[in-house]
């Protein structure tokens, strides 16, 4: 039996528009797998950029801060230990001096001893301040409640410490970035804030250690930039930066300020 060629040329054209059609489809299968798969490169490319220009930004954040705590000890050195030891110094060129009576020598005496016990002093502090023997011995919790006395003992201003975490000694170098940040939020309190009562606490929640940081000070209006971007912020921004950690602050003028940092 044989086909009509009208059915044959039906058959042909259903054969061929078939074809096309798969042809199409796979056309626009690769089309579309081909744009997707660029735009996941991309979009991979785009996080890795961003992942590098942070750790871009969390370097130059810790070199920062670091540099400006060199200054800060430089500034300390000139101010507290050289400017002493130079009057030491013209003091006892004045000792050398022909003729000076007794009393003169006793006086100047008396100077130099007195402003030596000063320098020596002051040399204490800015070493304490570099790295507390407290906290280098026994960790943290020790360092926060020594600087809680410290800062108590000034008798102007009365602050409340809380501790609930087992601080692994293991972690001291980053737990130095803890202490650094909670002296500075207590310097702006007292300095800036004018507080007369501090409260701290550490909590681990969820395998995450915070902090909750608070006083009764002025407060400030956390809204304007240079507030957010004074050299305080910078240097707490960097420590919590370099501890892979997050921070939230709540403050309002004539409300005190609320911290919360992770570590």
């Amino acid at each position: 039996m044989s086909v009509s060629p009208v059915y044959e040329k039906e058959i042909v054209a259903i054969i061929l528009y078939t074809s096309c059609f798969f042809m199409v489809v796979a056309v626009f299968l690769v089309a579309f797998f081909y744009f997707s798969r660029k735009k996941i490169i991309q979009k991979e490319l785009e996080k890795r950029d961003l992942e590098i220009q942070y750790q871009k930004e969390q370097l130059h954040a810790v070199i920062f801060t670091q540099e400006e705590e060199r200054k800060r000890i430089a500034q300390d050195l000139h101010d507290d230990i050289s400017s002493k030891l130079n009057i030491v110094s013209l003091n006892s060129y004045l000792l050398s001096s022909p003729n000076l009576t007794e009393d003169e020598t006793k006086e100047i005496t008396e100077n130099i001893i007195n402003l030596t016990a000063k320098a020596l002093e002051n040399s204490r502090k800015i070493a304490h301040n570099l790295l507390p023997p407290v906290f280098e011995k026994f960790g943290l919790n020790a360092g926060v409640e020594e600087l809680c006395e410290e800062f108590e003992s000034s008798k102007s201003v009365k602050v409340n410490y809380e501790n609930e975490i087992d601080f692994d000694e293991q972690d001291i170098n980053r737990h130095l970035h803890v202490f650094r940040v909670l002296q500075e939020l207590m310097n702006n309190s007292l300095r800036h804030g004018k507080a007369s009562e501090i409260w701290i606490s550490f909590k681990k929640e969820n395998q995450i250690n915070s902090c909750n940081y608070r006083d009764n000070g002025v407060g400030f209006d956390n809204q304007k930039a240079e507030n957010q971007k004074g050299m305080g912020m910078k240097n707490i921004d960097s420590r919590i930066s370099f501890l892979d950690g997050t921070i939230k602050i709540n403050t309002e003028i004539g409300r005190g300020i609320a911290v919360i940092f992770t570590f």
